[in-house]
């Protein structure tokens, strides 16, 4: 194991709660993976039966959740450091390091397994890449070097809907690609806009996200052409002929929205701004994805 790996283990506790071990799978950012993936479920052509599909959904979680906690084994000694992060079970020596790596691939195993068993094994590959492209491409190669960490890695985060889709019809089709490609473009203005409000943390810890290695300026304007570039893929969907005119016009406006708050963000360079544009992508994305379930139960 590397000494980036090994720092921060020392005085760990005996035992371990329940809700420490519920930390580690990181359930702000799992919850957020269920919620994408249960979306695709929802308006993919066709139907599961309820018990698969709680299956599905209990799959995608535990998949995401073992993500986290091998990813929080791996980064316990930039988590340590960092003021956001350094209240984790694994800094706080509440979990032992080789007790997180285990349960985190005990967990990816099962739920890779049980997807592949009861679903179909499309889906379960689907879900082993995830957990995969995850650990092994985010983590561990790419987040402390290259500042382009987020963009290359949020491949993992917009999966789920993808599996979702795939859990149901059992294919692959240009609907939930779109809704990948929506996350894609998300993630790298949802995170710079974070960094930007704590970009000393990453400083310190060594973790060369945008603002710490090209400077805020630079990483304003690439917000900007990221929200650019999203406004529009928003319709997508609707362009497919997988959604109809309710969720386009919910698209468009929180698009919209989107970009103007990007603006701010590039023409004001303050704080401020960037908080604000950080708070409404995460109702962005969560509003969009209540229009798609509202469209398809609508049938508009």
């Amino acid at each position: 194991m590397s000494d980036a790996s090994t720092a921060g283990t020392v005085g760990f506790a005996p035992s371990a709660s329940v809700g420490d071990y519920l930390a580690l799978l990181k359930p702000r950012v799992m919850s957020l993976v269920v919620f994408t993936g249960l979306v695709g479920m929802a308006i993919a052509p066709g139907a599961l039966h309820p018990l698969l599909a709680a299956v599905a959904v209990l799959c995608i979680a535990a998949g995401a959740g073992a993500s986290g906690a091998v990813n929080m084994w791996y980064d316990r000694d930039i988590d340590a450091v960092m003021e956001r992060t350094r209240m984790r079970p694994l800094p706080q020596g509440l979990i032992e390091p080789d007790d997180a790596l285990a349960f985190g691939i005990l967990l990816s195993a099962g739920a890779v397994g049980m997807m592949g068993l009861a679903v179909n094994w499309l889906s379960a590959a689907l879900l082993a890449f995830t957990i995969g492209f995850y650990v092994f491409i985010y983590t561990i190669w790419l987040k402390r070097r290259t500042p382009q960490n987020i963009v290359i890695g949020g491949a993992a985060g917009a999966i789920p809907p993808v599996i979702g889709w795939v859990a149901v019809t059992g294919e692959l089709a240009l609907t939930p690609l779109c809704l990948f490609a929506i996350i894609f473009v998300w993630t790298p203005p949802h995170f710079w806009a974070l960094a930007l409000t704590r970009s000393g943390d990453y400083a310190a810890a060594g973790v060369p996200m945008l603002p710490v290695a090209v400077g805020a300026k630079e990483t304003r304007r690439q917000i900007l052409i990221y929200s650019i570039l999203l406004a529009p893929l928003g319709l997508a969907p609707v362009a497919a002929g997988g959604l109809g005119w309710l969720y386009g016009a919910m698209a468009a406006v929180l698009g919209a929205e989107f970009l103007r708050r990007a603006l701010a963000v590039w023409r004001r360079a303050d704080e401020m701004s960037a908080r604000a544009l950080f708070g409404y992508s995460l109702v962005y994305l969560a509003a969009l994805f209540f229009a798609m379930l509202a469209d398809r139960a609508l049938g508009l």
